[in-house]
């Protein structure tokens, strides 16, 4: 089963029992990002929205973690990395970036990105409206800020996903420069390996990563240089956002 037919399979079977938890609570379920359309480069995880009419009961927020570990048992090892927010209805029209239902109501601080992939048709409608109906698109100042909220986050995590922070660098680069942030770290790495040839092989290291073929001395050289890189990145998304 390649990698459309795993999220088909997770989606569907994700919707069929949010429907019986929630019942007319569900208004839509969509995923976005890499597992909407895969790239080359692996799908680590699966990107997702619900959008609720009313807010979730203690008791169908039980059930709900139930059910992720169940799809996470039955279908692994994807199903266990569903990540994604359940989101009430009437914040969907705001600016500002939602909390979730669940999960001690994180916030979806990437929300003005999410929307602009989604509207982009960077998204599988598993259930509700067309997503025009729902989403609003994000205006340069909202995009921005959500940038830097990647970019702060990248540079938290530099050892701990050193593969996934070069990449996603790349896509922050991108993104500033050309302002359009509906783009894959995939097609955004394979950019930044002609458009940045100083750094192309910590870049093809980090795909090879990625893939799952890199070396422990691969491991080690990104780890040794990915500081450099984020600090490359943060000069040349400065000289950006002066212009």
């Amino acid at each position: 089963m390649n990698i459309s037919q795993q999220v088909n399979t997770i989606g569907n079977a994700f919707m069929d029992s949010l429907k019986k938890i929630l019942g007319k609570k569900l208004y839509g379920v969509y995923i976005y990002g890499a597992a909407a359309f895969p790239d080359k480069l692996p799908t680590g995880d699966i990107d997702f929205h619900v959008i609720l009419t009313r807010s979730l009961t203690e008791n169908e927020k039980l059930q709900l973690e139930k059910l992720h570990e169940s799809i996470a048992q039955r279908f692994p090892p994807l199903g266990g990395e569903l990540d994604g927010y359940y989101i009430l209805l009437k914040d969907t029209v705001k600016k500002v970036p939602p909390k979730s239902q669940m999960w001690k109501r994180a916030t979806d601080t990437s929300w003005a990105l999410h929307r602009e992939h989604i509207l982009a048709g960077r998204c599988i409608v598993f259930y509700g409206p067309d997503p025009k109906e729902i989403y609003q698109p994000a205006e340069w100042s909202e995009i921005e800020t959500a940038l830097y909220g990647e970019l702060d986050f990248v540079e938290k995590n530099l050892q701990n996903y050193p593969d996934y922070c070069i990449l996603n660098l790349c896509r922050l680069i991108y993104s500033f420069e050309t302002k359009d942030v509906v783009i894959s770290k995939d097609k955004a790495s394979e950019w930044a390996i002609k458009a940045l040839p100083q750094w192309k092989e910590l870049i093809k290291l980090a795909r090879k990563s990625y893939e799952h073929r890199a070396s422990q001395k691969d491991k080690e050289f990104m780890s040794s240089e990915v500081g450099k890189f984020l600090e490359f990145a943060k000069k040349r998304v400065q000289s950006q956002t002066k212009e």
